[in-house]
């Protein structure tokens, strides 16, 4: 198990949920891809309203449903992991938002047994 504390670096993918990589849903693709590679861990979130660079409000309310709810997908790892990571997201992401920032790990374990 890789040990991941003290200044780390966050990435926030935001992307829209009819998305795809290869005919699956792209934030699911995305979890494979960065699992397989080794990254320490990620979480995809389904949000209930937002908009982008279209200014198009997507939003789960009923009367205004729309098909396109926003995802966003964060990843939590090491400065090298991350750089590692930009090259996959240029190949899987056509569009969308991706911001870094540094944050402070202050727990990362797997729940004992």
């Amino acid at each position: 198990m890789r040990t991941l504390t003290g200044e780390q670096m966050m990435v926030r993918i935001f992307f829209g949920e009819s998305d795809r990589w290869q005919h699956q849903p792209l934030e699911v693709a995305l979890l494979q891809r960065l699992r397989k590679e080794g990254f320490a861990g990620a979480t995809a979130f389904r949000g209930v309203a937002g908009f982008g660079p279209n200014s198009i409000i997507h939003t789960s309310h009923l009367l205004e449903l729309s098909a396109d709810m926003p995802v966003v997908v964060e990843v939590v790892d090491s400065e090298e992991h991350i750089d590692r990571l930009l090259p996959i997201l240029d190949e899987m992401l056509d569009d969308g938002l991706v911001t870094i920032e540094k944050v402070r790990v202050l727990r990362y374990a797997a729940a004992k047994k």
